[in-house]
């Protein structure tokens, strides 16, 4: 196997699933703009009804949707320039609940020296993964990030997994996937050809066999040898 693909998020830095955890300055400038007080509780029971709804209506088809569909039906009305400074606002906030985890870059450096290396993520903001690997110093280790709200379409989707492919001039007996969810990134890509590998510290998931479970990104050099 000559390339490793590696999710994101739960793979190479831990973070904090769901929305923003504290989103007083979203809920004050959402407030600013809508022209009405929104306390980080009331704005987030309703920017949880306005996810819900795009959620529903693109998962069943793999279909993915944007920070900026979301941020404007929540914002209806309000130019796009303050939609994209409300955005960034959000984005801020929701970044304080991703953590790095300490020895990554190391780990990938050593990976690199007898790999290529690739991210393919579910994301709604384009620029999120991109930012974060230039962050941990190690966006000069990795040749192409792929990811879902670019291609239009999220993991398990094969066509997600056929745009890294594609950009990394491979075939899927070349690459291992490497991530923390089973759908999308231990069956979906066996689904297209591809060796997995999935991060289940707990060994909860009993239809992937103990031999292609890891207990975390640091094992995969020892069972890649």
């Amino acid at each position: 196997m000559s390339h490793l693909l590696f999710d994101f998020f739960g793979t190479l830095v831990d973070y904090d699933d769901g929305h923003a955890r504290s989103p007083v300055r979203s809920a004050a400038l959402a407030g600013s703009l809508l022209g009405e007080p929104l306390t980080a509780a009331s704005f987030t029971a309703r920017w949880d009804v306005v996810w819900a709804s795009w959620e529903s209506r693109c998962a069943p088809s793999c279909q993915e949707f944007s920070m900026r569909d979301v941020a404007g039906s929540f914002l209806p009305g309000v130019p796009a320039a303050s939609v994209e400074a409300f955005i960034e606002v959000y984005i801020a906030e929701w970044n304080t609940g991703v953590r790095y985890l300490p020895g990554i870059r190391d780990l990938l450096g050593s990976l690199a020296r007898t790999h290529r290396l690739a991210v393919v993520s579910n994301t709604h903001e384009p620029d999120l993964v991109p930012a974060h690997l230039a962050a941990m110093g190690v966006a000069d280790l990795v040749d192409t990030v792929v990811t879902s709200v670019e291609v239009g379409v999220r993991k398990p989707s094969p066509t997600i997994y056929a745009e890294a492919l594609s950009r990394l001039g491979i075939g899927p007996g070349a690459a291992v996937f490497v991530g923390d969810n089973p759908t999308a990134d231990y069956f979906g890509p066996q689904a297209v050809g591809m060796r997995a590998l999935l991060i289940d510290p707990a060994a909860r998931h009993s239809a992937v066999p103990p031999a292609d479970r890891l207990s975390s990104v640091f094992d995969l050099p020892g069972r890649l040898a």
